[in-house]
């Protein structure tokens, strides 16, 4: 069962910033997970993995970053990313309970980075962008090897911003969405609905969060 949603505003270095709580009555987790560049929380992932995670113990916050709720069309340099995710730590933490630190695209470039500096327990990485469309000579694998904590890349079958077979080997699980694009959307040739890829998303991470320690 879970709690409906509530939601803070939190002042950072880099501007307000926005936190949906979708709590778990019994949480033994935060999933504290940010959208990317191109979007806000109302991403089809985002919102599944806040409808279900929070009946099996994991209370889910929706990070809105400094730009997004400022009303701006384009994101900031990551180093501003990174320092809005800082300032939004310590209120996903308050509860007292490991935290996994979250983000799709450009915001699990941020969760990689930070994971190490922040105490995160564990990093999910939705659809990372492991370099930009067409030119993988510009590898950010670095940063998703270094997050220095146990990490879950769940990737479109089809992303452009990096396909599952393009990922260097490396200690982190990965879960791929067959035919999936960069939002996790699905055409109708690749055989599965867009519900069963969405369920795809939320067993992959309820599986590996059940085994995190």
């Amino acid at each position: 069962m879970t709690i409906s949603a509530t939601t803070e505003t939190i002042t950072t270095d880099a501007g307000d910033a926005r936190v949906t709580w979708h709590r778990a009555r019994e949480a033994r987790l935060v999933l504290a997970v940010s959208h990317g560049a191109g979007g806000g929380i109302e991403a089809r992932d985002l919102q599944a993995l806040a409808e279900v995670l929070p009946g099996h113990g994991v209370s889910v916050a929706l990070v809105e970053q400094p730009w997004r709720v400022a009303g701006k069309k384009v994101a900031p340099a990551p180093r501003t990313l990174d320092v809005g995710w800082r300032g939004i730590w310590p209120a996903v933490a308050k509860p007292g309970l490991p935290v996994v630190s979250g983000g799709r695209s450009a915001g699990a470039r941020v969760a990689c980075r930070t994971a190490a500096e922040l105490g995160a327990h564990a990093v999910l990485a939705l659809s990372f962008p492991l370099h930009p469309p067409g030119k993988p000579e510009k590898s950010r694998a670095g940063e998703l090897l270094g997050s220095g904590v146990p990490t879950l890349v769940v990737q479109g079958g089809n992303d452009p911003f990096g396909r599952p077979e393009e990922f260097p080997e490396g200690a982190y699980d990965l879960v791929e969405v067959p035919g999936a694009d960069h939002g996790l959307a699905v055409p109708k040739r690749a055989g599965i609905s867009q519900e069963d890829a969405v369920r795809i998303v939320t067993d992959g991470v309820l599986e590996w969060a059940a085994a995190l320690g």
